[in-house]
């Protein structure tokens, strides 16, 4: 058994083996502290657990008095009446040891000076020591023989002394480190299950907010396919914007353009529509033969008037033949034309001919444009193509390809109006008053979106022989495309003139019908004869006519010699027959 535990809780050698213990408190660092209550053995004194001032029982330690202390109980915490030695424990050797073997109680003997026992290893210095109430420490028993020997140089203890060493021990309640790990393992854990949580709420938030979006986004593209009448199943004129609206009262931007040929001469005209309402654009070819009202109440023909009246003349007599109301004219040369196709990067266009290439200087060399489908067009095989007339072609064959070249321009240009901005002063051509570099970059742009989407067209002008437009060409473009109501010119305010070609030459028809048209006469369809005729001849029935008649046979550079009164057709002022010696002036 421990010596120094027996001495103070419990052998029964001095009388304490029924000694009793209760808590009196706690020190400063959480850990109880006990008293002992012995038993009454007869004769003894009473404890008194408050004793008079001036006493030093039980716990009466003043660390402020300046009397002499009284020693108090090694572990009791209460005063019996008589003071036990204090064990001479010292454990380096350093102090003296009781000479005699364990006394009654567990208590050294009465030999030699014992040191007072410090529960920290200290040695008192010099008499008795003020214990420490607060410090309570459990003194482990002893588990095997008592060494001999001294340990690490110390002497060997005497036989029967007690060995305590420091680290042997261990106070009560001390503070463990390892508590304030666990407290922050489950703050981790906790944070990092809040933050899981946290995760999942933030996740399912935008899964819901994405199935928000893609469901408004498929509405609104089913309504706007709807609005459109794009939806299978729904044709176009069943749509929203063609019901709603009619024809007449449909908002269409229009401009004009000419493509002058600076090479072979000749011009060709079309008219660029956007039908806001719709949403549907339009290139409307417009042959040169269309009969037009020049300023002076003449009747000429759409080339002559681009040639003689200029780009001012030539839009207000269309205007006023169509029932339209053109915004501006674009002047494109085609030279100009050329830049263009190469700034949008080549065209991909469906070809109905071989295309020679003008610059060859010998026949049977490869063509510039073959005849296929998509076929990949630069600037300068897109302005072969779009100048091109086979031979004995009429001119409305010229007129379609450059309608192609037109739309497969628009299919490459971009949508964004600054970028087309950016493309028409490129080009560096001066745009006509009142239209701007912009408006038309902003026309074109749009434009450009329809033809991108599919809602693009090109539509020719259906022209009778004399110029005049029929009733068809009234409702199907005028009417629906253009909005407009056709009015041609008065036929009685012109000369009528009928041609036969009996030159041989199939080409000399059309030829003959583009200069006498220029020249302000209706063209009359008379055929062709059975038998080729070497000579030309110029006939009028009336004598009012016979001014007529001189003028066409100058016109179409015949002589007047030519020029004869005989009989004419009933719808005719002057009749025509081309002969072998016909030299037509284009």
């Amino acid at each position: 058994m421990n010596d120094r535990y027996d001495a103070g809780y419990g052998g029964d050698q001095s009388g304490y083996g029924d000694d009793q213990y209760e808590l009196v408190g706690y020190d400063e660092y959480g850990r109880p502290v006990y008293r002992q209550i012995p038993a009454q053995p007869t004769g003894q004194q009473t404890y008194d657990p408050y004793p008079e001032h001036g006493q030093q029982q039980g716990y009466g330690y003043d660390p402020y008095a300046t009397g002499q202390q009284q020693s108090a109980p090694p572990y009791g915490g209460y005063d019996t009446g008589r003071q036990p030695p204090a064990p001479s424990y010292d454990p380096y050797g350093a102090g003296g040891h009781g000479t005699g073997g364990q006394g009654t109680g567990g208590h050294g003997g009465t030999g030699g000076t014992a040191t007072p026992y410090d529960p920290y290893g200290r040695t008192a210095a010099g008499g008795p020591q003020p214990r420490v109430a607060e410090q309570t420490a459990y003194i482990p028993q002893q588990a095997g023989p008592v060494e001999e020997s001294g340990d690490h140089g110390r002497p060997a203890r005497d036989a029967g002394e007690p060995e305590y060493r420091t680290e042997q021990f261990a106070f009560v309640e001390e503070p463990d480190d390892d508590s304030e790990d666990v407290i922050d393992w489950l703050k981790f854990t906790e944070n990092r299950t809040e933050r899981r949580e946290e995760a999942r709420r933030r996740a399912r938030a935008r899964v819901i907010a994405l199935a928000v979006v893609l469901a408004l986004a498929a509405v609104g593209g089913v309504g706007y396919l709807w609005y459109a009448g794009k939806l299978p199943g729904l044709s176009t004129s069943g749509s929203k914007t063609d019901t709603a609206t009619p024809v007449g009262a449909q908002k269409r931007d229009v401009i004009v353009v000419h493509l002058h040929d600076t090479k072979k001469g000749g011009t060709s005209t079309a008219l660029l529509v956007d039908n806001t309402t719709t949403k549907q654009g339009t290139t409307v070819l417009l042959p040169n033969s269309l009969a037009l009202t020049s300023d002076d109440g003449t009747t000429t023909t759409l080339a002559k008037s681009v040639d003689d009246d200029g780009s001012e003349g030539t839009r207000q007599a269309l205007d006023t033949a169509l029932g339209t109301d053109i915004e501006g004219t674009w002047r494109l040369d085609t030279p100009y034309l050329q830049n263009l196709v190469d700034l949008v990067g080549t065209i991909d266009i469906d070809t109905n001919a071989d295309v020679p290439d003008p610059a060859a200087k010998k026949k049977g060399e490869a063509p510039l444009v073959n005849k296929g489908a998509d076929q990949t067009l630069s600037g300068k095989m897109a302005v072969a193509y779009a100048t091109y007339r086979a031979p004995g072609e009429a001119q409305n064959a010229q007129l379609q390809r450059f309608g192609q070249v037109m739309q497969g321009v628009l299919r490459k240009m971009t949508s964004d109006p600054g970028a087309a901005t950016t493309t028409i002063q490129t080009l560096g051509q001066i745009i006509e008053p009142p239209l701007t570099d912009k408006d038309l970059a902003a026309f074109l742009a749009r434009l450009a979106d329809l033809a991108k989407g599919g809602d693009y067209q090109t539509a020719l002008l259906p022209v009778q022989a004399d110029g005049t437009l029929s009733a068809q060409a009234s409702a199907g473009v005028v009417k629906d495309i253009l909005g407009g109501t056709a009015k041609s010119p008065d036929k009685d305010a012109a000369v009528s003139v009928s041609v036969q070609n009996a030159s041989g030459v199939k080409d000399n028809t059309d030829k003959a019908r583009v200069v006498l048209l220029n020249g302000g006469f209706t063209f009359l369809e008379g055929g062709t004869p059975s038998a080729s005729q070497a000579t030309s001849q110029v006939t009028y029935a009336d004598a009012a006519d016979k001014q007529n008649a001189t003028e066409v046979a100058k016109t179409l550079g015949l002589p007047t010699s030519a020029v004869t009164k005989g009989k004419v057709p009933g719808n005719a002022n002057v009749s025509v027959v081309l002969g072998q010696d016909y030299q037509p002036s284009s």
